[in-house]
This record gives C-alpha cells, structure tokens and sequence, in this order.
C-alpha cells in the first residue's frame, strides 16, 4: 500500500494527543489538533469581555495544551519553530476538517461511549480511504470498531504511543479481524521508517504487551519489597540502572507514572484476564492503599513513595515512605555491598549474574523477581503476541529497559532460568521445556549472514526477525565481519567498498586506541575500499576526550607527552577531512567534546534526529582542542558579507563554545553551525542510520570523491580581540564570571581571532591548529582547570562557580 502522509488530524490534546501532534510536526507533516469546546470562561477570558462564542474560547483547551507541550522540558519538539506546522480547533467548529487528513487520530478520554461518539462524528467527514487510529491504552480495539462503516473499520486499528511520545520509542499496533493486510503493513512500516519507533503487532489483550509485562513486573517489585524487608530506597537501587533500566528503578518510577495510573492498569488487569493466574495472584497492599486514598499519587501530587520540600536553608529536604510504619522518614542514599561488588563485572548480564549469586536477602530480591518475570513471559506466549521477540522489543523502548526480558534470560542461559524459576515457585510454560528439549538452547541466534533468528514455539524452529533489511546490526556482524580491532575501536566491513569505525571504549572515549583506530581505518581504505563510516550502536556517539588520562598527565606535568596527544587528536580530526576516501560520521545521543569535532570534519554527517552535540570543554576549564575551537573559527569566516556580520558571526561560535552549548537535536545543531544545511542529514530511526550513513559513502565515492583542497580562511586579530577582552572583563565586574573564567574565555578569543594579528589576515588551519593546542596545554597546567577536571571525573558533571 503506497499512502503518502501529509496532513494529520488529532482529536484530543490533552498529554498524549499532544505528543503524537508535535512528533508528526517533527517529520513535517501538518497537524490540526482539536478538542471540545469550553463550557464556560476562565478569569482571563472574562476579563477581556469575551464571550463563549469567541474562536479563542472555543479553541482555548487544544491552544493551551499545545503551548504546554511546546514549553515542556524536555521539549517535545526537535526545534521550537516546527510548532507552526501545527494548527488547533474544536470539535464544534472544525470536524469537518478532518476531510482533509491523511490519517486521524483519535485520542480523547479513556471511557468507549465517549470515544463512540467521536466516531459518530468522524464517519460524517472522513473521505474513504482515510486511516484512522485510537491512542487507547487499554480499552479491546474491537469494541470501538463495532457498528462502523466497512472502509472505517477497514482502515481502523489501535496506535499506542508511548509518553513523552518524542523519547519513548515504542509504538504499538492492535488491529481487529476487519484490518486489512495492508492496512497493519502500513503502520508498521510508517511508525517505524518516518516516526523512527519500534513498532510492535500486538494482539487485542488487556494491555497489549509493554503494560501487560511491565506493569506485572512493576507491581510484582514493590511486592518483593516489602514481603522481604527492603526499603524502598534499596529496591530503586537493585532495579534501576544497574540491571540496564532506567536509574530511577522501581518506586520513583511509580511515581513519575502516578500511582493511581498503576493502579488501575492493574485493577484492569485483573478485571480482563480472570485466566491469567499470575495476575490474580497479585494482591492489594496497604502501603498502596495508603497512598491513594490519601491523594499521594507521585509527581503529579508532589508526593507519593517519594517527596521533598525546602529546608530553612532553602535546599531540598528529600523523604520517603516507610512500608511498614506507612510513615515517612528521611530518604536514604543505600550503598549495597552486593550492588558494588556488580557494578565491577563489566556488562549488565555479568552483573546480573553477581547479583542473582548473593546469599543476603537483596540477591533474594533479584531471583524472585527474575524467576517470576520469567515464567510470566513464557506464560504470555502466544495469548498477547505470537512471537517473543515483540515483548522484548516492548520492553526495550517503551520502559527502557536495555535488555528485553527473552533476551536476558538467553544470556543466562535457557536452563538456568527454568532452574532459578522452579526454584523459586514459579511454572515455565511447557513450550520452554520443549525447546531445549528439541536441542533448541537458544531463544535468540545469528546466522552466516549476521542476520537476528528468533525461536518460534509455534513451528519450533528459527526465523528471522522481519524488518532487518534496512538495518545493519553490528553486534551481529563484528564476529565475521571485522578486520581490524584494538582495545578501543573495531573496523568491520560492511560490504560494498564501506568500512566502518566502530569506538569500544567505555562511554566511546576518545583516547589514543580511539585515535588509533580511526587512523588506521582511513589508512586500510584509501588501499582497499571506497569509503568510510564512523559510528557506533551504543548509548551515546561519544561523550569526549579521556579526561582521566588528560587529568593525569597535567597533575605529573608530563607536558611532551600532553602536547603529543592533543597534537594527534588534531591531526587525526584533519585526517577525517583530507584524505583519499568519502568519510561520513553518524552521530547520536550524546556527542559531546571530541566527537563534536570529529563530527565537524566529516565529509558528511547523518545524525540520529536524537543528537546531543556540543563542544563543553569549557565546563571543565579548558577550550576545544581537537580541533573545534578551529572549525568554528573557520565557519564563522565562511560568506562574511561586511564588517558587522564578521563580527557577529564570530561572536555567536565564540558564544557556542564559551557557554558549552548543546543543541538538544540534530536540527538545532544546523542553527548552531555544527551540521550544514545541504550537506549533512537527519534520520529520525537511530537503527537506519549506518544504512543511511553507507548510501552516503557510497554515493560520494560513485560521484567522483577528489581529496579536498586546504584552503586559508580569515581571521579577524586584534580589533576582534579586543571586543571579546571588554566583554569577559564585563561578565567578571558584574559578578557573572569568575577570574578562571575570563583566563579561558580569553584564550578561546586569542585562538578564534587569530592571536597577535593586527588586521584581519588569512591563515591555514594549522595555524589557528597550533594556537589551540598552545591554550589548551596552557589551561591543564591552570590549578583550578585541575579542580574542574577532577571534579567532573568524581561527580559526572561539571564544577559550578
């Protein structure tokens, strides 16, 4: 089914109907985004002498929701100015919009008499042909189709995002029996290549599959907590980024969800699924009970399991909830033994295998939460989905967690978790058993292709997990494909003449195996390939420089070796830029320090549409000097039309790097400089983006790619030089910098101005190159760029004046 989506229809702007509004703006489709009308007027609008009858009144729920949504933080927009691509109405007014629109949906309160009557309205001004979609989160699609048109019902079928629809990835599809075909093959295909989610098939079961498993999972916790005697505090710490999810573990998460949301998705539950023994045997607890009838539902109450308010001395006195005494007591900050003891074996499936070792009550915890998690998935299979690898994928990108339930118990072993689940009073489903049986060991395996297989109960036997065609997966391909490694980088070869560069040190540091790597990549395909890509698949593209090694060479005052290192930094980056082969960077998450200036010497840049880029350097009180604070002085240069925008121009790359500015997605990272319009792209799904990133080689290598020409550019020496003194000097007499501050704000402007110039003149890179390298030595030997450095190391976050 060929569809193009250009215009969009919302009904309902509350948080979610919101959400789905701004990510269709993100892609630049046209949003109108209506809701009812108001019943009567708010202060202002009386103030103003204005009647129910005004357009402003008639519009003010969907015009206010919108405007919260574009002020959330974090923004639900990739750049403040795509709100324009979103108009708003109301229901009274406007329905007969809806002609217009591509797909509709549907996202008003949770009640089906309330939404059926939405549908009444939407079949008088649907045209045939239009999908349209319901953002319930638990209402059975089915029940909502009935009595519809045969085309509404057609192309009708249940689109759950998730919030906040922009960060969580996954999207769910429920169809009913009358969803065509193609009609689920299109909202697979759109959700997952143009919205960039994971999008998952799921049956029409209570809860359909991220609620169903996390919502069990999440409740079975706060259980365990308290049947085992552990404060709350401890289950956050055992359940949250040290088992791969989300750092805010068990008991904040409910909090920010709302309690009252988890509770009734479990009173649903247990309602809907009288089969589902696990669920029935969930049981009411006081402290829960507690919480809801005293109207402590979380965040949204400003209390729950958790809160805080302002001490005498104005700063945040944190409390939590006592499980027993229902009392609340100072918030604990529990330093775990066991917990420390794991954060030492490497990888999340090591450390979970440290913790299920532990013979205290807190290894207790884990194996009878991984023992229940377990046998509640296998017993899923096949009521909510007929293949596993959809609850791991919900998982994954709706609760973030980084390993799927499946997934972690492969790592374990298939065996060992029907072991610790029997163990612990818990019943696998047979399928299990008859799988290893069978001599199937393995829910997940890779074939001779570097392609994922998944186990099927149903055929027992392995297939492959659809949709991977336009993905390349590098864990899958490393074993078979690589062909050249150190401890800190891989090039594997990713067919076609394209190699790529892969970081493999913690957090993708750059330091020297990182240099080495890349070095080494160019210089094999220059002799034997066609281009290169640079890029990684984990959290983050890299979050800078190696700190702990720069800080240690500064404390030993090993300046040669210093200077040798920010030398080969910089000669690498120019590497990047001038050599015989295409190289193009992918960046994402947090592309900080040096992999922002090893972005901006890429040939080309496909960046993840989540990419957090800027050169922070100086928030540990340092410049950029691999090369960065260079290429902004280069760019600023491009295109001067007088002396003004000179001036301007450079100003504004000087305040980029002197405010260790950020951008918080790829497209603000264009307003700042660091990508280039027609030059550097945005792709909105992070698994397409080596794909992408591989076209991109290609086509520059079949184009014709000649090395690029060093070309000088101007700098403006000492009159520009002068503006940037007076300025820092202002900041400091106004008490808005520190005397450490204007040293590196003042080095920064030597560097971009190109020193001891007394007009503006040319210069090669090198030149600007060798001033850069020349203040950045000059700032590690500075006793407070010290303090900075080691406080950034300790504290993973910069020292603040």
């Amino acid at each position: 089914m060929k569809k193009h989506i250009n215009h969009v229809t919302v009904l309902g702007s509350g948080i979610m109907g919101s959400g789905i509004a701004c990510q269709f703006a993100n892609i630049g489709v046209s949003v109108l985004l209506l809701d009812i009308v108001p019943s009567e007027l708010n202060e202002i609008e009386k103030a103003k002498g204005l009647t129910l009858e005004d357009k402003t009144v008639k519009n003010r729920i969907a015009t206010d929701n919108l405007l919260k949504a574009i002020r959330s933080k974090p923004a639900l927009l990739y750049h403040p100015s795509f709100a324009s691509r979103i108009s708003v109405g109301n229901f009274t007014d406007d329905m007969e919009k809806i002609k217009n629109s591509d797909w509709i949906f549907e996202v008003v309160v949770e009640n089906l008499t309330i939404k059926k009557s939405v549908y009444d309205q939407v079949e008088k001004f649907r045209k045939p042909g239009t999908f349209i979609s319901s953002n319930t989160s638990g209402i059975p699609i089915h029940l909502m189709s009935e009595g519809r048109s045969e085309d509404f019902r057609k192309y009708f079928a249940g689109t759950h995002f998730f919030n906040p629809v922009r960060y969580l990835q996954l999207l769910e599809i429920i169809p009913t029996q009358d969803t065509s075909r193609e009609v689920i093959n299109f909202y697979l295909n759109y959700g997952e290549k143009f919205l960039g989610k994971t999008t998952v098939l799921c049956k029409d079961t209570p809860g359909f599959i991220g609620n169903r498993i996390g919502v069990y999972s999440m409740y079975k916790l706060m259980s365990l907590t308290h049947e085992l005697g552990l404060t709350i505090e401890e289950a956050d710490v055992l359940t949250g980024s040290i088992l791969g999810r989300p750092k805010t573990g068990t008991f904040k998460l409910g909090d920010l969800v709302g309690l009252d949301t988890a509770l009734n998705v479990t009173a649903g539950l247990k309602q809907n699924c009288p089969e589902d023994t696990m669920i029935q045997a969930l049981e009411s607890t006081k402290f829960m009970d507690f919480l809801v009838e005293n109207k402590f539902l979380g965040n949204k109450t400003g209390k729950g399991f958790y809160y805080k308010e302002k001490g005498t001395d104005g700063k945040d006195i944190r409390y939590a909830l006592d499980l027993n005494t229902l009392e609340y007591r100072l918030q604990e900050r529990p330093k775990l033994p066991i917990v420390e003891t794991a954060k030492q074996a490497g990888e999340t499936a090591a450390k979970l295998k440290v913790l299920l070792t532990s013979k205290d009550k807190y290894g207790e915890f884990i194996r009878k939460h991984f023992a229940s998690l377990f046998a509640y998935i296998s017993q899923r299979i096949p009521e909510i989905s007929n293949n596993l690898y959809s609850l791991d994928d919900a998982m994954k990108t709706g609760y973030a967690w980084k390993s799927g339930p499946f997934e972690t118990w492969n790592t374990l072993g298939i065996a060992e978790g029907i072991k610790l689940t029997e163990q612990e009073g818990f019943e696998v489903s047979p399928w299990v058993k008859d799988m290893l049986t069978n001599g199937n060991e393995a829910f997940y395996k890779v074939d001779e292709n570097g392609k994922s297989l998944y186990y099927d109960p149903e055929s027992q036997s392995y297939k492959a997990i659809p949709g991977q065609e336009a993905f390349i997966i590098l864990n899958n391909i490393r074993p078979s494909k690589t062909i050249w490694k150190n401890s800190g980088t891989a090039i594997e070869d990713l067919g076609d003449g394209i190699i790529n560069i892969e970081f493999r040190s913690k957090m993708n540091t750059m330091g020297g195996e990182v240099l080495e790597g890349i070095n080494k990549g160019i210089e094999i395909a220059e002799k034997e390939y066609r281009g290169v890509v640079i890029s990684n698949q984990g959290s983050n593209f890299s979050v800078g420089a190696n700190l702990a090694l720069i800080f240690m060479m500064a404390i030993e005052q090993d300046w040669d070796d210093l200077n040798m290192a920010v030398d080969l930094f910089q000669k690498t980056t120019l590497r990047v830029r001038y050599s015989d082969i295409p190289v193009i960077v992918a960046p994402h998450g947090m592309t900080l320090g040096g992999g922002c200036e090893l972005t901006m010497h890429a040939d080309r840049v496909v960046a993840a549409a989540e990419t957090y880029i800027g050169l922070v350097e100086f928030g540990v009180g340092v410049i950029p000097g691999g090369g960065g604070s260079k290429e902004f002085a280069r760019r600023a240069s491009l295109n001067y039309l007088n002396d003004d925008v000179k001036t301007n121009r450079l100003r504004d790359a000087y305040m980029n790097i002197g405010m260790a500015k950020v951008a918080t997605s790829a497209y603000e990272a264009f307003d700042m400089g660091i990508l280039q319009h027609g030059k550097d792209t945005v792709v909105v799904n992070k698994n397409r983006q080596i794909s992408e990133a591989k076209k991109q080689a290609i086509l520059l290598a079949e184009a014709g790619y000649t090395r690029p020409f060093p070309e000088k550019f101007q700098v403006l020496g000492k009159n520009a030089l002068g503006m940037f003194y007076v300025g820092s000097d202002q900041l400091v007499n106004g008490h808005y910098a520190s005397d450490h501050d204007r040293l590196i704000a003042n080095k920064l402007a030597y560097v971009m101005t190109g020193g001891n110039l007394s007009e503006p003149t040319p210069v090669s890179e090198q030149y600007i190159l060798d001033l850069e390298r020349e203040a950045f030595l000059s700032l590690c030997g500075e006793k407070k760029t010290l303090e900075r450095i080691q406080y950034m190391l300790q504290n993973g976050k910069p020292l603040r004046n």
